[in-house]
């Protein structure tokens, strides 16, 4: 079995590095919050950093958008010159993360091969995305990835390792791995530590990883589905667009061992205490909200009385809980996205997708507009769900807060 996930060549800023302005959060976060954006580039000032190496969702629709992807090119091939980073040849790297709220959450980074990545909808993949991915938000990516010397990955992938045989155990063995980092992230992020994992014990994990799929969460005659995507699914499919395009360049290239064929990725537990799965709201603005409301009212059959499917919405003067009659999805998530792409397409608006109620509310009243509300989804029915239905409704679930998810530490040379 050719398994998807692999060690790389990773690369790490060396010690002259100052790795709390290094590491920042992943890129497509506190997309409606310019303020803690700002933040960042105070913290980080003039020293060397991922901030510079990646562009925020928040500045995609920029003007200087083209700009600020030379910048990054640029400081990629400069930090590369300068020798900033040590390289692990072959390496995996156990990562401790002690989240905002103290719980640990533990992953290995590695490499995936994305020959085994397949993003579509009933795609029979080792890897598959769990939600649907939204092809226009692919080549503003592309571009980036294009001319770039690094990447930078905040893709998390998620095993379904119930009995906890793989990732969890490398927690006393690491006493007696190399350190390879040990410091506090920023802006409430944390605390994180890495550590090189042995030859031997990387061969024990692979040995282990080929026999996750063998059981197949109790489902027949379907393909093995062993490893799901958890956050950063457009980054990898971004990656794999990236590289299909330069096998349609060049079709007389062997591309069996090229950096693109590859991207770098974190895989977690699925069964971590750490993951919490909750439900990302939705903030919808611009928009005349008492005619979407009786366009919703009449697309879903929108009732007070409790049963079914279910969700609230907010004004700046309303909070209400209602009820689908006539839901066109399995998840709640489903049958008021379908309604919401259908309306904006047709009505205009914009839509935004924000963790945590506090912070939705807080955006209404700024805002304006109307906000929803979602209820959490059981994490476990992940896999049989992806497995059986293909990808979830986009925006479906997120891992955590915002400050929890990944923060970017580990490069890979893709030229």
């Amino acid at each position: 079995m050719n398994n998807a996930f692999k060690s790389a060549d990773i690369l790490i800023p060396n010690k002259n590095t100052d790795m709390y302005k290094w590491s920042v959060i992943a890129c497509d976060q506190y997309t409606s919050e310019p303020e803690y954006w700002k933040e960042t580039e105070n913290i980080v000032g003039d020293s060397p950093s991922a901030l510079n190496l990646i562009l925020p969702e928040i500045y995609l629709e920029s003007d200087n958008v083209d700009e600020r992807i030379e910048n990054i090119h640029s400081a990629m091939d400069e930090y590369l010159e300068k020798n900033i980073f040590d390289e692990y040849k072959n390496a995996l790297v156990y990562v401790e993360r002690i989240q905002n709220n103290g719980i640990l959450r533990q992953g290995i980074v590695g490499k995936i091969d994305l020959e085994e990545y397949n993003y579509e909808k009933g795609s029979t993949s080792q890897v598959r995305a769990t939600e649907a991915t939204v092809i226009e938000r692919i080549p503003p990516r592309v571009k980036i990835r294009k001319n770039a010397s690094l990447e930078l990955p905040h893709i998390m992938i998620l095993i379904d390792d119930e009995n906890k045989n793989i990732i969890e155990p490398l927690a006393d063995m690491s006493k007696s791995m190399q350190k390879l980092y040990d410091f506090e992230l920023m802006q409430n992020g944390g605390k994180i530590r890495g550590y090189l994992i042995p030859e031997d014990v990387q061969n024990n994990i692979f040995g282990m990883l080929d026999t996750l799929g063998e059981y197949n969460h109790g489902l027949k005659d379907v393909p093995e589905l062993l490893y799901a995507m958890g956050d950063g699914n457009h980054s990898l499919a971004t990656a794999k667009e990236y590289y299909e395009s330069l096998k349609r360049e060049n079709p007389e290239k062997d591309f069996s061992n090229h950096p693109a064929r590859y991207a770098l990725a974190e895989i977690v537990n699925l069964h971590s205490p750490a993951l919490q799965f909750e439900a990302i709201h939705r903030i919808v603005t611009d928009i005349d909200t008492e005619k979407l409301l009786t366009d919703m009212n009449d697309f879903l059959e929108i009732t007070d009385n409790p049963s079914g499917q279910s969700f609230s919405y907010i004004t700046a003067d309303t909070e209400k809980t209602v009820y689908i009659g006539k839901p066109c999805s399995n998840l709640t998530v489903g049958s008021l996205q379908t309604f919401l792409d259908k309306w904006l397409k047709e009505n205009g608006g914009k839509i935004d997708y924000i963790h945590g109620t506090d912070t939705l509310k807080s955006l209404v009243a700024n805002k304006g507009g109307i906000g929803f509300i979602l209820p959490d989804m059981n994490k476990n029915q992940l896999f049989p769900t992806v497995i059986k239905d293909g990808a979830l409704p986009r925006k479906t679930f997120s891992m955590g807060h915002a400050e929890d998810k990944r923060f970017y530490i580990e490069c890979r040379k893709i030229k």
